[in-house]
Formats: structure tokens, C-alpha cells, sequence
């Protein structure tokens, strides 16, 4: 029984930083998908160069948001340790993505927005697999727990 209970828990607990962190992450895919297109269509930037700058703007809110809500729980490891990876792995993130945009548009040729914005959903959603496991793993650790010892009781005591 001790161990369904583990589970639920352990299961409940995923479920919900799991929709925490795709509520923060499909706000942050507005800004991003918002702002790259803005950037790209609307002032004419590079398709990558538009790309790294969305990013940077989302990723900051991304970073706000997973730290004092989604992971609140969590260790907090000294708020320039977690900063300092959360943009590392972002920028692995990134590159995932700008991978798969530069293949589309340096690659196959393909210069409009339709492959341009193909290129940069599927890119984010291998970032953003990428993301969820690396920050779990090394920007916002699980907290630390007593384990607590079991003291023996009076019958197996030995006197």
C-alpha cells in the first residue's frame, strides 16, 4: 500500500510541475513564435538572427516563471548558478532549433513563412523536450529530504 501511495504521489507531483511548466512554456511560445515572426516578417531580420533574439526575450520570462512557480519547491542553488544554467541550456535549446530552421531555409531553399514557421514549431518542440528533462536535471534540483531514522522500540531492544 506504501508503495501505490509513493507512486500517486510521485505521479501527481510530475503531473502537476508538468502543467506548470506547459503553462509557462506556451506563454514563452507566444512570446517567442510572437516575437520571431514580428522580428523576421515584419522588420526583416535573418531567420536565425530573429530566432536568438525572440528567444532571449522568452527565455527570460520562461526562466521567472519556472524558478518562482513551477519549480518553486525545489532547491534554490544560488540564484547565479541556476541563471547561468538555465541560459546554457537554452542556448542548447536554441541551437536545436536553429538547426532545424537553418536545414529549411539554407538547406532545402525554403524562404517562406509557412516552412519558416514549420521549421521554427517543430525546432521548438525538440528544444523544449530538451528543456523540461535538463532543467529537472541540473538548473532546478529536487529539494533535499531528512531521511528519518527509525528509532527501535521497546521489543527489540536489547537490555
Amino acid at each position: 500500500m506504501q508503495f501505490l501511495r509513493h507512486a500517486y504521489e510521485r505521479f501527481a507531483g510530475l503531473a502537476r510541475e508538468l502543467a506548470k511548466f506547459g503553462t509557462i512554456g506556451a506563454i514563452a511560445f507566444v512570446i517567442d513564435f510572437g516575437s520571431t515572426n514580428l522580428l523576421r516578417f515584419g522588420f526583416g531580420w535573418g531567420p536565425l538572427t530573429s530566432k536568438v533574439v525572440a528567444t532571449i526575450i522568452a527565455a527570460t520570462f520562461a526562466y521567472a516563471g519556472n524558478r518562482f512557480w513551477t519549480f518553486r519547491h525545489r532547491e534554490q542553488s544560488g540564484l547565479a548558478r541556476e541563471y547561468f544554467l538555465f541560459f546554457l541550456l537554452n542556448g542548447i535549446g536554441l541551437l536545436i532549433s536553429m538547426l532545424v530552421i537553418g536545414f529549411v531555409t539554407y538547406t532545402l531553399g525554403l524562404h517562406d513563412p509557412l516552412s519558416y514557421n514549420a521549421a521554427l514549431l517543430v525546432g521548438t518542440v525538440l528544444g523544449t523536450l530538451f528543456r523540461f528533462w535538463s532543467y529537472k536535471r541540473w538548473v532546478f534540483l529536487a529539494a533535499t529530504e531528512e531521511i528519518p531514522r527509525e528509532l527501535p522500540d521497546e521489543t527489540t531492544r536489547v537490555h
